[in-house]
C-alpha cells in the first residue's frame, strides 16, 4: 500500500484512552486534511455513516466561523447523529443554533450569557478562587500518601466543581448532583470512568445526552430556577432565573453550564499540571517568575484543550481544502490538531510557556467561542499561582489516566509530587 494513501483513524474514543494521536494528526494534515473517516460500531454504540476530519489550523477557523455553509443546528455538534427525535430540543441550546438560521435566538441567548458571565461577576470570585486553591492544595499535601496524591481526586475535580457551583449559585448540599451528571455525560464512552449506560429494548446503550435521560437534571434546573425566583442572588441562576426564558431553554442553559463550565476546567487542570510535569524546564521559568502567567495558561490550553473535536454538517455541497463534500456530510474539526499545526505554530511540540501570539482554537472560534473562556483562564491562573507559591515542582509518581473519549481530552488520574518545599 502505499504509504501516502494511508489514513489514520482519528476516530475510534479508545485512541484517546492511549493518548492525543499527534504523529496521526500530522499525517493527515501533511496529506489529507480533509479526511473521511469511517464511524463502526464500538462498544456497542452504533455505527455512523462516517464525516470529514478537518486537522489544519486554518481550515479548522474556517470551518468554525462559517456557520452559513457548516451548521451546528442541522445536526448538533456531537460527532456520532442524534435521535431525529431529539433534534428539535437539542436546537433550543445556543451550541446547536446558527445565526443565519435562527438569528434572534442565538444572539439573544449569547446576549442572555454574556450578561450573566460578565467580567465583573466573574472577577468578584477570584479571592474565593485563590482561597479554594490553597484550601485543595494544603489538604493534598496532608493527606498525601508516601508523598504523593492523586490531583484529579484531591484538588482538580473540587476546584472546577465548586468555582462553577459558586458562581451558578448551587445551594452547597446539590453540588455533588452536578459532578454525577457530568461523569455521567462527559464520560459515557468510557466503561471505567462512567455508570454502566441504559440500555434500551435492542440492547444498545441509549445516549445520555438525549432529553429523555436528562429529566432529572431539567427537574433540579426548574426546581433552582423557582428558588431564585423567591430568593435571588448576584449569580448566574439568578440572571437565568429572571430573564424570561422559556422551561426547554432554561433547562438546556442549565445543561450546558454544568456540563461545559464543569469539564472545560475539569479537564484543562490536570492537563496543564501534566504538561508541566513532563517539562521541567519549562516549569522551572514559570516557579522563578521568568514567564508571564497569561501566557502560560493559553500556551496550557494550547497543548491540553478541553474539547478534542466539534462536529458541524455541510449545509451546502462546498470544498474544503481541495476536497469536495456534499450537503449533509458531517465536517468534524480537531482541536488538538489544530493546536499542533506547524503552519500556524512554530516548533508546535515544544512547551513554550512565553509563546505569543498563541492563536489556539483551545475556546473556539466564531459564532460558538466560548463564553466562560474568562472565567477559565482565570481559575487556571490561580491554580498555576497557588501551586507555584506553595507545591514542589510537578513530578509524576504514577501513571496518568486518561478519559476514553473522542470529544473531551480528559485526564481521570495524576499522581503527582505533593510533598517537598515550593519551587
Amino acid at each position: 500500500m502505499d504509504p501516502a494513501a494511508y489514513v489514520p483513524d482519528v476516530f475510534d474514543p479508545r485512541i484517546y484512552g492511549a493518548g492525543i494521536p499527534y504523529e496521526s494528526y500530522r499525517l493527515l494534515r501533511d496529506r489529507h486534511p480533509v479526511a473521511w473517516q469511517a464511524e463502526p460500531e464500538i462498544q456497542g454504540w452504533p455505527a455512523g455513516p462516517g464525516f470529514w476530519a478537518v486537522t489544519r489550523h486554518a481550515d479548522v477557523v474556517r470551518v468554525l466561523r462559517d456557520h452559513a455553509t457548516y451548521s451546528s443546528w442541522l445536526g448538533a455538534t456531537q460527532i456520532r447523529d442524534p435521535d431525529p427525535a431529539d433534534l428539535p430540543f437539542l436546537r433550543r441550546t445556543m451550541l446547536n443554533q446558527d445565526p443565519r438560521r435562527s438569528a434572534g435566538d442565538h444572539g439573544r441567548l449569547r446576549r442572555l450569557v454574556s450578561r450573566a458571565f460578565t467580567p465583573a461577576r466573574v472577577d468578584a470570585f477570584a479571592g474565593r478562587v485563590r482561597e479554594r486553591a490553597r484550601t485543595l492544595l494544603a489538604t493534598a499535601r496532608a493527606k498525601a500518601e508516601d508523598g504523593a496524591a492523586d490531583l484529579v481526586r484531591t484538588v482538580t475535580d473540587e476546584y472546577a466543581l465548586l468555582n462553577l457551583t459558586d458562581l451558578l449559585g448551587v445551594p452547597a448540599a446539590d453540588r455533588g448532583l452536578l459532578l454525577e451528571w457530568t461523569v455521567r455525560i462527559i464520560g459515557y464512552q468510557d466503561p471505567e470512568d462512567a455508570p454502566a449506560p441504559l440500555r434500551g429494548p435492542d440492547g444498545k446503550p441509549l445516549n445520555p445526552r438525549s432529553p429523555a435521560l436528562l429529566g432529572e437534571m431539567f427537574s433540579y434546573a426548574r426546581e433552582l430556577a423557582a428558588h431564585k425566583h423567591a430568593h435571588p442572588g448576584d449569580d448566574v441562576m439568578t440572571a437565568l432565573a429572571e430573564a424570561g426564558l422559556d422551561p426547554a431553554e432554561l433547562e438546556m442553559f442549565f445543561f450546558l453550564l454544568t456540563v461545559a463550565g464543569n469539564d472545560t476546567v475539569r479537564s484543562a487542570a490536570p492537563g496543564g499540571l501534566l504538561a508541566l510535569a513532563r517539562d521541567p524546564d519549562a516549569y522551572r521559568l514559570l516557579a522563578e517568575g521568568r514567564t508571564p502567567l497569561h501566557t502560560a495558561v493559553d500556551e496550557l490550553l494550547r497543548v491540553q484543550p478541553p474539547v478534542l473535536s466539534f462536529r458541524r454538517t455541510a449545509a451546502v455541497d462546498t470544498e474544503l481544502a481541495g476536497q469536495p463534500i456534499r450537503a449533509g456530510d458531517k465536517v468534524v474539526v480537531f482541536h488538538a490538531s489544530a493546536n499542533h499545526d506547524e503552519r500556524a505554530f512554530t516548533d508546535p511540540g515544544r512547551l513554550d510557556l512565553a509563546r505569543t501570539p498563541n492563536p489556539h482554537v483551545s475556546f473556539g472560534d466564531g459564532p460558538h467561542v466560548c463564553l466562560g473562556a474568562h472565567f477559565a483562564r482565570l481559575q487556571l491562573r490561580v491554580l498555576y499561582e497557588e501551586w507555584r507559591a506553595a507545591m514542589p515542582a510537578p513530578e509524576l509518581a504514577g501513571p496518568p489516566r486518561r478519559l476514553v473519549s473522542n470529544f473531551i481530552n480528559g485526564i481521570t488520574r495524576l499522581p503527582l509530587r505533593v510533598s517537598g518545599p515550593a519551587g
